[in-house]
Formats: C-alpha cells, sequence, structure tokens
C-alpha cells in the first residue's frame, strides 16, 4: 500500500506519478470506512482526493501556505500531512477534528468552518508575504457553494486588482453546494464549462485574474501539469478544476445532496445505520411551513445554502415551489431580503442555524429592527446538546440577540408553544421575531399555550410556591421541572416559571416574588455574559432577594462530553441543590 509510505508531503514527492491513482483509491476507501463509522463530511472530500493530492504534489506545504474554505474538504489534506493514523487506526479515528486545526499540524493555518472565508485570508497571507520579502505561493481553495457567500466576493475583487503578485485560487466546481447552487453566476460557471474554459465571458478574468481551466479534475496528471504552470507565478490566477462531488462512492455520487454531511451508515446501501425514528422538531416545523405556505401564498421559507436545517429535503422544496427560497451561503441578504418581503406584504420565516446568525448581526439590527420588519427568524442548533464542534457551536445566541431593541426573542419549551409562537409570529406585523428551536427532544405541553403574545414579556407560572422560584428558559425547562420536584422534597414547594420571552423582563411578576421568596434560580442553555439570568439578577439587584443563575461559561468549547459540560457549570440537580442549601437555611 502506497499510504502506508506516507508520513508527510515529503514521502509524497517520492512516489512515481503513475502509482498516484493508486493512493488516491486507498485514501477514499480510508475516508469511506471511517465515515461509516463514525461519520462526517463524505461527498465535499471524496470529490477532492485527487486535487489534494496533486496540490501537495506540487507545491511545498508549510512553506507554501494552503487555505481551505470551510476546511470541510481537507480529510485528503490531513492524511498526507502526518494524520493518517487518524483515518485508518478505528481507535484513534476521533483523534482529530473534520476542519483544519492549526494545534494539530503547521500545515493547517487557521481553524474555520464558516464559509467564503479563504480568499479574504489568503488575501491576508499574501499581503504580509509580499512586505515580509517572502517568496512562498499562497493558496486558496474554494468550492462553487462558497463562492455565492459576500465574503467571498469581496476577496476576489481585492486580490484580483490590488494583489499584483502571486495569488492562487483553486476553484473546485462540483456544480453544488450542500444542495443545488443558486445564484446569476453559476450561469457563466455553466458556460465555462460547457466551453472548456474558452468563453469570453469569464467572470474571473472580469475580477483581474488570469484563468486555468481543468476538465476533469478528478484526473491528477492534468491536475499537476496545471498546477506546475501557475507555481510562482507573479499575479493573481484561478485554476478552475471540475470535480464529481462524492467521487468513486456510487452511493455518494447519486445522493450528493444526503452525503455532503453523514451520521455513520452501512456502505454496502449508503443507508445510516441507526436513524432516529421519532418527533423531531425540524420536522414538525417543516411539515407546519408546508401546510402554511399550502394555505397562505404570502408565507416564504427561507435559508442560507443549509436544507437540512429544516429538513427541506429536495422533495419538499418542489412540493413548497416558488415559496422556497434558497439564497445560496449568504446570510446577510438573506435578512435583508427577508425585510423587502415584509415590506411588500410576504411573511417571510428564515431559518438558519445559530452558528450561522452570528453573520447576520448588522442586518438583523438594522433592517429589521430600526424598520420594526415583521420577519419570523428560527435560530436551531442554539443548544449545548446540538453541533460540538468550536466552529459550529451555537450558545452565543442569547447575549447577542437579546440585547437589540425591538426584536422579540422567544423560548418555546414544548411543541404546542413552539407551533403557537410561529404561527402568532407569522399573523403580526409590529415585531421582529425570533424563536429559539429546543434542541432537547419534543415535548407535549401540559398546559394550555398561549395562542398570541402581543402582551410582551408577561412569563407563565406553571406551579404555585414560595421561597424558591425557578426560571427555566426553553429547554431548559424539563430541567427546571426536575429541579423542583427536588426542591419541594427537600424544602418547600417552589414556584416554577415558564419566561418565554428572552428580550424582557416581566417587572410585574419579579416584583410580586419578593413578597414570598428568598431565592431566585435562572436556568438558560446558553452563555451567561449578558444572558437572560443576567436580566434578572439585575432587576434583584437592590433587594434583599438572593439570585443564582446556572447556564454556560463564556468560552469556547470544541469536541466537548455534554454531561462533562454540564456537571463543570453545576448543570445538574444535585449540584444546585447543593447550592440552594448553602444559601437557604430552613
Amino acid at each position: 500500500m502506497f499510504l502506508e509510505q506516507i508520513n508527510g508531503p515529503d514521502d509524497l514527492k517520492k512516489i512515481n506519478i503513475k502509482n498516484l491513482d493508486e493512493l488516491a483509491e486507498e485514501i477514499r476507501n480510508a475516508l469511506i470506512i471511517k465515515m461509516s463509522s463514525c461519520g462526517g463530511h463524505l461527498s465535499s472530500n471524496l470529490g477532492v482526493v485527487e486535487a489534494t493530492i496533486a496540490l501537495h504534489y506540487v507545491f511545498n506545504s508549510p512553506k507554501d501556505k494552503f487555505v481551505f474554505d470551510v476546511s470541510h474538504q481537507c480529510y485528503t489534506h490531513k492524511i498526507l500531512t502526518g494524520r493518517k493514523e487518524g483515518f485508518i487506526c478505528p481507535e484513534k479515528y476521533r483523534e482529530f477534528n473534520g476542519y483544519t486545526n492549526p494545534l494539530e499540524s503547521e500545515h493547517d493555518l487557521f481553524r474555520v468552518g464558516h464559509t467564503a472565508t479563504s480568499i479574504s485570508l489568503a488575501c491576508g497571507l499574501a499581503k504580509a508575504r509580499d512586505l515580509n520579502g517572502g517568496k512562498e505561493n499562497v493558496i486558496a481553495f474554494i468550492g462553487d457553494g462558497s463562492l455565492s457567500g459576500g465574503e467571498a466576493f469581496e476577496g476576489l475583487d481585492y486580490a484580483g486588482s490590488d494583489l499584483n503578485s502571486n495569488f492562487i485560487i483553486v476553484f473546485n466546481d462540483n456544480q453544488m453546494s450542500i444542495a443545488e447552487d443558486h445564484g446569476g453566476i453559476y450561469k457563466n460557471l455553466y458556460e465555462l464549462r460547457k466551453s472548456h474554459g474558452k468563453s469570453e465571458n469569464n467572470l474571473f478574468k472580469a475580477f483581474g485574474y488570469e484563468y486555468v481551466f481543468v476538465e476533469n479534475g478528478n484526473d491528477i496528471p492534468q491536475l499537476i501539469e496545471a498546477f506546475k504552470s501557475v507555481k510562482d507565478i507573479d499575479r493573481p490566477v484561478v485554476v478552475h478544476i471540475c470535480t464529481t462531488k462524492g467521487k468513486g462512492y456510487k452511493y455518494s455520487e447519486k445522493h450528493k445532496e444526503s452525503t455532503h454531511w453523514v451520521r455513520p451508515f452501512e456502505i454496502s446501501s449508503g443507508q445510516e445505520k441507526n436513524p432516529f425514528n421519532g418527533e423531531r422538531y425540524d420536522r414538525i416545523v417543516r411539515d407546519y411551513l408546508i401546510e402554511k405556505m399550502k394555505r397562505d401564498s404570502k408565507v416564504v421559507t427561507m435559508i442560507a445554502a443549509v436544507p437540512d436545517s429544516l429538513s427541506f429535503s429536495e422533495e419538499y422544496r418542489r412540493e413548497a415551489g416558488k415559496q422556497f427560497i434558497d439564497v445560496g451561503i449568504c446570510e446577510e441578504h438573506a435578512i435583508s431580503m427577508a425585510a423587502g418581503l415584509a415590506k411588500n406584504g410576504c411573511k417571510p420565516v428564515f431559518v438558519t442555524m445559530s452558528t450561522f446568525y452570528q453573520r447576520t448581526y448588522d442586518q438583523i439590527s438594522q433592517e429589521l429592527c430600526i424598520n420594526k420588519s415583521p420577519v419570523t427568524m428560527i435560530v436551531v442548533n442554539a443548544s449545548v446538546y446540538a453541533t460540538n464542534d468550536v466552529t459550529h457551536i451555537g450558545i452565543f445566541d442569547i447575549p447577542m440577540m437579546s440585547n437589540i431593541p425591538e426584536l422579540v426573542y422567544l423560548a418555546p419549551t414544548n411543541k404546542q408553544e413552539y407551533l403557537a409562537m410561529i404561527d402568532w409570529s407569522l399573523n403580526q406585523n409590529l415585531y421582529p421575531v425570533a424563536i429559539r428551536a429546543p434542541r432537547n427532544g419534543v415535548f407535549e405541553s401540559e398546559y394550555d399555550v398561549k395562542s398570541k403574545y402581543d402582551d410582551l414579556n408577561k412569563y407563565k407560572v406553571t406551579q404555585e410556591g414560595s421561597d424558591i422560584a425557578v426560571l427555566a428558559l426553553g429547554d431548559f425547562y424539563q430541567l427546571g421541572e426536575k429541579l423542583c420536584g427536588e426542591i419541594a422534597e427537600k424544602f418547600n414547594l417552589p414556584t416554577l416559571i415558564n419566561p418565554m420571552y428572552i428580550t424582557g423582563v416581566d417587572t410585574e411578576l419579579l416584583n410580586d416574588l419578593k413578597k414570598n421568596h428568598k431565592l431566585i434560580i435562572t436556568l438558560e442553555d446558553g452563555i451567561l455574559d449578558g444572558g437572560f439570568g443576567e436580566k434578572i439578577a439585575r432587576f434583584y439587584g437592590a433587594d434583599d432577594v438572593k439570585v443564582l443563575n446556572y447556564g454556560l461559561k463564556k468560552e469556547f468549547l470544541d469536541r466537548y462530553n455534554v454531561n462533562e459540560v454540564m456537571e463543570k457549570n453545576r448543570l445538574r440537580v444535585d449540584l444546585i441543590l447543593e447550592d440552594i442549601e448553602r444559601i437557604i437555611k430552613y
């Protein structure tokens, strides 16, 4: 096996070029076996095995600098740069994460997981090289889906005109984002592919780049020839390579979208090994929105290249028709477009992950909140229970979004409440509304939920008690229920409150609690600094009532164990009871 011979890029260069195809198959086989066992980005990695081999065969990493956009296609790069054991040894499968990581290797320059950033990062590397008198090659590796992101255009615009030195963009054109591509640039890319790169209408040349076309981006000799032709070039150039997403695994080639990222699967069939067949909020809300769109032509569902955030597979997108909008990887554009839709009488619902809302702060503040645009935003994966890679954690949304004036941010605790909040948001025209999707499992309501939320910041008392009150926000409500059960056994019956509103304080209720409560406990599934609990603590600052805030420490968590994080932050019933005993003496 050739793979056994490789412990770094220098070993790769010793292999005869005629044997590189065999190496590619060994790598591809290793990737399929690993991901069938523990999941990961499958089709995006399978498509660039040959391109990554050719890059390392021609260039000299880490002297020559590679920046992978999103970096969800870096598995072959990791294998070739001393980390192959994490892909061929099952006991070491979890040793390396799924994105580039400078803590793992000098061959990784940045920890990235969001898209459209590679060209800008590479611009900085190239400019610094020029100022420092360096001579190394700087290569940005970006896919066609990522090219739809606004920052990618900003980088293209700058480098094509202002960098008059070595700057290489490898453009991986597989005709897909996660799902199908969206945007006018893809018409030109289609034209370039059909003309074998000879069309006079060339997006990249218009930006000021030289241009090299590689018709078969899964052919190693063609790739090596192209990369050698641009190595040490003294001006910006785009190498346009046409690849097949999911290359070499028939199921993935046929199901490119569903295998972009996978859970453990059976190699023979491509089917997930242990599919979850219970109720899921993404499917519940998807079905609700499908029916809503059928009944009301003004309702529009919007996503930004991540249809899986609401389980909108191709069949459901077809069913929704023109009322489903995928803007590409353009979250900022999505929010501003939603404001325009609302202004002209539509009822837009934008859905994406908490980690991606971080890119939209300015648009939420300016286009939505200053203008009081009645747009509905559903925030998914906003939880310690969600994606745990540091680039995708979703625990920072409460401080970010809840402190923007005019925004109503709601936290449902069960299925009926969640759907009622969406329904209310679609039928009102006074506020921009965000709804934080629960992530701890689907729960049925044990009480009648409100159908209207116009009376802002009015919390719901679900259990009357004394001495201790627990304000359990969103998907920590069930934790609050368990806590109150234990408090009732050890002390007195406590008061349990479902706040529902993240963005405001129920002053009437909080004042009323002063009469017969000594301690207020807040529970929130997010960081404490600037969060919900601090609003409550500030309210009681001049009073004798004590407040204990429970949530997450402000830090970047990475590939963490949920139970360990909960324990570290004392988000466990027994630990909270210990704290109560220290404070309250009966």
